[in-house]
């Protein structure tokens, strides 16, 4: 089993920036990609940005070039660096590990931007 708990949620203001951090716990060793995924208000889940064990990254259009995602490996953490917040980008955040057996989700946090 693998454990998630995300930190950095959080009200703020359009135009400035958040940090959310997602720290995995368990079996670590069967981590390989981690990352975002997001759920506005009375909407479906979505992508939001990714990062293999090796580094490479993807990220969804509606945050490139204001998000980056990074990881690290010694501490089992994966970042979310959110830049340039808009209102529509106020959501409950999820982070998500993959294995090669499961998919595991940490439980949210709350990312609320006011205009």
């Amino acid at each position: 089993q693998v454990q998630l708990v995300e930190s950095g949620g959080g009200l703020v203001q359009a135009g400035r920036s958040l940090t959310l951090s997602c720290e995995a716990s368990g079996r670590t060793s069967e981590v390989g990609t981690m990352g975002w995924f997001r759920q506005p208000p009375g909407k479906q889940r979505e992508y939001v940005a990714d990062i293999a064990r090796g580094g490479a990254t993807n990220t969804a259009d509606s945050v490139k070039g204001r998000f980056t995602i990074s990881r690290d490996n010694a501490k089992n953490t994966v970042i979310l660096r959110m830049n340039s917040l808009k209102p529509e980008d106020t959501a409950v955040y999820y982070c998500e590990a993959q294995t090669p057996y499961l998919t595991y989700w940490g439980q949210g946090t709350q990312v609320t931007v006011s205009s």
